[in-house]
């Protein structure tokens, strides 16, 4: 069930398309709106869900619902693939963007900032996040540098217990905590 965005929208539907507020997705109670962040059902389903952010709600003049997104990439998908540092909830917003159907959303999920997330009491299934955007055609992340910790000078992964040091204040691994 779709609901129309009233008003006028920033951008403007294509002639037969209407913008709309709403999506409910399918065989459940959950509203999804633009901003939302959605797992959308992959065709091979081996994989795990594909991570998007909803930009658009749309029908067509024969109620087709479509969604526009912008996709995140998790490490594995990106060029480099994935690093010790990543943590296993990790995504980078990139500037892909795609038209789906909106019946390929199977839930809702929601994409922390790297900041709120390593403050979340409880990380449940649907917490993810995000620390850099990328460029899905060059492979480039923004930032291209983030503040390193411990001895093996890495970036920060939330899955890793980290240890400060009561005499110089510096963060460690639990590998090098004994220095």
């Amino acid at each position: 069930m779709a609901k129309t965005r009233p008003g006028l929208s920033s951008t403007k539907p294509k002639p037969g398309k209407k913008d709309l507020d709403s999506y409910t997705i399918r065989g459940t109670n959950k509203v999804v709106r633009v901003g939302d962040c959605v797992l959308m059902r992959p065709s091979d389903t081996s994989k795990p869900p594909y991570v998007a952010r909803i930009e658009i709600i749309e029908a067509d003049s024969r109620d087709n619902l479509k969604v526009r997104v912008r996709w995140y990439y998790r490490p594995e998908e990106s060029l480099g693939g994935r690093r010790q540092f990543h943590g296993a909830k990790e995504l980078f917003l990139s500037d892909h963007y795609d038209v789906q159907s909106a019946h390929t959303i199977e839930g809702k999920c929601i994409v922390h900032s790297f900041k709120n997330y390593t403050k979340l009491e409880n990380v449940g299934t649907e917490d993810y996040y995000c620390r850099f955007e990328y460029k899905a055609a060059t492979g480039a992340f923004t930032p291209d540098r983030v503040a390193v910790y411990c001895k093996c000078e890495m970036p920060y992964n939330p899955d890793d217990l980290m240890v400060q040091c009561e005499g110089c204040k510096d963060w460690y691994g639990v590998l090098y905590s004994d220095l």
